[in-house]
């Protein structure tokens, strides 16, 4: 098995909240904290899986949020990036992309709000988790574990989530289920191996046209995807008034992604519409 940083939560009994991508949107952190407890589910219940800071505004007080919180996070590639300070997000955008294009704006802001002791912070936080529940073993993962930031889709061919599987019990040994995020759309996914889930995130919308995000409960071995309200025109405002107008602060709003060329074709608008 391969060395890397992996942290064991153990044995996690009862509900679970699985979210991704908090993405410096204080407005849906504070929310999903808000359903949490409506949920009576305690932060040491709650996994994160990665980037904790990207497109939004409040990047300083989101990483101060998530690190005092002791919310389980996984690393992800922003928070390698930040902790690396290194120049660019490090997305997995295609160069030239809108995508890749857009993410100099988000994350110069980002990177300039964060301080060395939250760089530290991020720093060490775990490449992958693992716990136990309801009778499987599962693991946590960022994008994949073979890539910190692969693009993982609900459409993505059987072939790609084999491989992570087998990257990930080569490093930590037999999981039955895989969660994930990075991608930005919440989903579940039977593979030849176990289930595949993406928790979804709560800082963007999936490009669905509706302005809530997405969170997930795992609870006796079943997921559920939940959908996030928040003060989602706060967070565009704040946004705004940051100058971070690249056209993410309108997708809080609308629900649509200022681009979709990071998207497979048929999860792109035009394609689910003629659908």
């Amino acid at each position: 098995m391969s060395r890397v940083n992996h942290q064991d939560l153990g044995q996690l009994n009862g509900p679970i909240v699985l979210f991704g991508g908090p993405y410096s949107n204080l407005q849906a952190l504070d929310a999903l904290f808000d359903r949490v407890r409506a949920l009576g589910v305690g932060r040491d219940r709650m996994i994160c899986t990665g980037d904790v800071v990207a497109y939004c505004a409040d990047a300083h007080a989101v990483s101060d949020r998530m690190q005092d919180s002791g919310i389980a996070v996984v690393a992800g590639n922003c928070e390698k990036q930040l902790a690396a300070g290194a120049m660019d997000c490090g997305c997995g955008f295609e160069d030239g992309s809108a995508c890749d294009l857009l993410s100099v704006g988000w994350y110069g802001y980002a990177s300039a709000q964060i301080t060395q002791a939250q760089r530290d912070w991020m720093g060490q936080v775990p490449d992958i988790l693992s716990f136990h529940h309801a009778g499987k073993r599962y693991a946590v993962v960022h994008g994949g574990h073979h890539d910190i930031a692969r693009f993982i889709w609900p459409v993505s061919p059987e072939a790609v989530f084999d491989a992570e599987w087998q990257a990930v019990e080569r490093s930590i040994g037999p999981v039955d289920g895989i969660i994930a995020g990075h991608c930005g759309v919440a989903f579940e996914r039977q593979t030849a191996r176990g289930m595949w889930i993406n928790a979804g995130v709560i800082g963007m919308p999936p490009n669905d046209g509706a302005p809530q995000t997405r969170f997930a409960v795992l609870d006796a071995g079943q997921v559920t995807f939940h959908r996030l309200d928040y003060d989602h025109a706060a967070a565009a405002r704040a946004m705004v008034q940051a100058g971070l107008t690249q056209g993410y602060h309108k997708a809080l709003e609308t629900g649509h992604w200022p681009s979709e060329d990071v998207l497979p074709p048929e999860l792109r608008r035009a394609a689910l519409a003629s659908g």
